[in-house]
């Protein structure tokens, strides 16, 4: 059981308590009549509430997590409390209290706890990711109240469990990313000198394509497959921070490899912490966004690359080229990415570059 120091008066107890210590001082006046008919019960009230709350052990908590994102979403967290039995999933005498799930740095919640029943139903709450890395979520603290709201306690469910945070991603102007390779490049380019089949002719196939022999020995027009060979250009990104800019640097590394991968372009990355080369797939992506949210400040690994990102207290820089480019200039607007508008696409051209570096938009 617990002690009484554990247990505190609610604003209603407060007042029965001050009701309760009226009727001691009016029955010393009036006589024991006075202190049946209004102490007694004030009295049996505040010992039951500090019987049920002392015998209340804190239960064992579930939590459902959200999942790994990026820095700016949110997610919906539940809370599932039980009897400590790994195998039940409610307490045989639930109770009425406050929650609060403690969370870590980065992590933002409701700005007032959740009243509920422990134990008959499940708790749920909003929270949003507000910074890259790796985030802890709980212990979570059940404030108990009794049945007549008297009394609380104060009820720690040990025990913390972890999110990773994304760094925040931004949509890249289009010009840029053709920049880093030819869109003659993507997807399946034909070897002509690679045959691999007869075929009937379809809508929008070249004449020269046309086999003229096969055809005269059939009523339809016959031409020749060749062999889907993918002439792809992997993009190489490397990455590196000082002071404060370890976060503007994932964010902009994550922001341009995304962009390329969405594109269908296989990227390099190498950043302070490792490295990672991927084609797209949702495990290798996986595995860059793991790297970016835990990229410590450090120097590039390799300056020879196709793009080079570095960031500092100053800002962040995209070299391409020899030309440096402050990578807020090759930020779309939330408006733009939603739209899909082109408003910031332009030719990947030397003037284009050279009029962004000066930080004209148009």
């Amino acid at each position: 059981m617990a002690a009484l120091s554990d247990l505190r008066l609610t604003r209603r107890g407060r007042v029965v308590l001050g009701i309760v210590a009226v009727g001691f001082g009016m029955a010393a006046l009036s006589g024991a009549r006075s202190l049946n008919a209004v102490v007694l019960p004030g009295v049996v009230a505040l010992v039951a509430a500090a019987v049920q709350l002392s015998r209340l052990d804190a239960p064992s908590v579930r939590r459902r997590l959200p999942p790994d994102d990026f820095v700016g979403t949110t997610h919906e967290v539940v809370l599932r409390f039980g009897d400590g039995d790994a195998l039940r999933e409610a307490l045989d005498a639930p109770f009425v209290a406050t929650v609060r799930d403690d969370l870590g740095e980065g992590l933002a919640g409701p700005e007032a706890p959740t009243r509920a029943t422990v134990g008959a139903e499940p708790v749920r709450y909003e929270v949003t990711y507000e910074a890259r890395g790796d985030r802890t979520l709980g212990p979570v603290t059940l404030s108990a109240t009794d049945v007549f709201g008297l009394l609380e306690r104060d009820l720690l469910c040990r025990g913390t469990e972890s999110v990773l945070v994304y760094p925040e991603r931004h949509p890249v102007v289009g010009w840029f990313r053709r920049e880093l390779y030819r869109e003659d490049a993507l997807g399946a380019s034909r070897q002509r000198n690679e045959f691999d089949r007869l075929r009937e002719y379809a809508r929008g196939d070249a004449l020269r394509d046309v086999n003229w022999a096969a055809t005269a020995k059939r009523d339809d027009l016959i031409v020749n497959e060749f062999a889907a060979e993918t002439d792809q250009r992997r993009v190489s990104i490397r990455g590196g921070a000082r002071g404060d800019g370890a976060d503007d640097l994932a964010s902009a590394v994550a922001s341009v490899a995304l962009a390329l991968l969405d594109d269908g372009v296989p990227v390099d990355v190498a950043v302070p912490n490792g490295r990672v080369s991927t084609d797209g797939g949702p495990d290798s992506r996986r595995r860059l966004l793991e790297l970016l949210a835990r990229t410590p400040r450090g120097a590039v690994p390799d300056a020879d690359a196709d793009v080079v990102i570095e960031a500092d207290r100053t800002g962040t820089t995209v070299r391409i080229d020899g030309d440096e480019i402050p990578f807020e200039t090759l930020r779309l607007s939330d408006g733009d990415a939603e739209t899909g508008s082109t408003a910031a696409v332009r030719p990947p051209d030397d003037a284009a570059r050279r009029a962004t570096a000066g930080g004209d938009p148009r």
